[in-house]
This record gives C-alpha cells, sequence and structure tokens, in this order.
C-alpha cells in the first residue's frame, strides 16, 4: 500500500512539474496551411491556405542560392514540388521541418553525375549559429531555407507533415 502512495504522490509531482515547464511548441487553431510556396528570387515564403496567403515569411537560403540543387554539398536549396516529410524539434537551428528532397528525379541525375544527391533539406530556425552567420549574409544555409527562430515556432505549429512544398527560382 505504501508503496502504491508513494508512487502516485511522485506522478502527481512529475505532472505538476511538466505542466509549469515552458514548451518551445506554440499551438495554432487558425485556418489549415493547405500549402507553403517558396519564392527563391524574391527570398519570401508563403503559407497558403487554399489560394489565400496567412502568413508570409522573409528568407535566407543555400549559400549558392541560384539553380536547383544538383548534388551533396553544391549550396543550392531545390527547386520543384516536394512535402513536408519530418519534423526535428531537437535541431540545431531551434526547430525544423523536413523537406522531401530527394525524390527519385534528383537521385538519378544525381548518380548520372557521379555524385551523391544529399538530403537533409528543411525549413528551420536560426540557433546560435544562424544568428552569426546570417548578419553578414542572407544566404547562409548549406541549402535549407531559413527564418527567424520565433518565425520557425509559427511554422511548426501551422504546417502539418504530409503539406505540399512548391520551391519556384
Amino acid at each position: 500500500m505504501r508503496n502504491w502512495i508513494c508512487r502516485l504522490v511522485l506522478l502527481g509531482v512529475i505532472a505538476g512539474v511538466s505542466a509549469c515547464a515552458p514548451s518551445k511548441f506554440k499551438k495554432y487553431s487558425g485556418p489549415p496551411v493547405t500549402q507553403v510556396v517558396v519564392e527563391k528570387s524574391d527570398r519570401k515564403m508563403y503559407l497558403l491556405s487554399g489560394n489565400r496567403a496567412i502568413k508570409v515569411y522573409d528568407i535566407g537560403l543555400g549559400n549558392e542560392p541560384i539553380g536547383h540543387k544538383q548534388f551533396e554539398g553544391d549550396g543550392k536549396t531545390p527547386e520543384g514540388i516536394y512535402y513536408i516529410d519530418r519534423r526535428n524539434p531537437n535541431s540545431r537551428y531551434h526547430l525544423s521541418i523536413g523537406v522531401s528532397y530527394p525524390n527519385v528525379m534528383d537521385t538519378a541525375n544525381a548518380f548520372a553525375s557521379g555524385q551523391r544527391p544529399g538530403g537533409d533539406i528543411f525549413i528551420h530556425g536560426q540557433g546560435p549559429e544562424g544568428r552569426a552567420l546570417s548578419q553578414s549574409r542572407r544566404d547562409w544555409t548549406a541549402g535549407c531555407i531559413a527564418v527567424r527562430d520565433e518565425e520557425v515556432e509559427d511554422i511548426y505549429a501551422m504546417v502539418r507533415n504530409g503539406t505540399p512544398i512548391l520551391i519556384a527560382p
């Protein structure tokens, strides 16, 4: 009986502590994000619900921003239609959501050139490294799409896995 009471008290303490712990995950109750559109040339990212933009962000891109990503290490941000396929709450860039690059064509084109396609393309925040790098250049990632940390918190809350993302030149 005493062990049961101790466990119950311990469970109550743990629940109370976790309820008071700050969370970096925001809640979102607005219209659903049905598509993400990135305009690389304008350095803008739009979160759409239907055909209406509900949020617009200034972005940074890969350190070689012009052109479609061809292979690992080229510093380019991919172009084309992909989808959001994963989340990383422990990203070194604060929070991140994954873009489904490479697709079958990206992989085939890279291998045909004797290269690897690369991967790990994300929409992410800055974190300490990005805050330092973004001071000297807007396009500082290895091919990802970067926003400020507080903005990626909104994006993380609003954009669900499976959401299509169009990345235009």
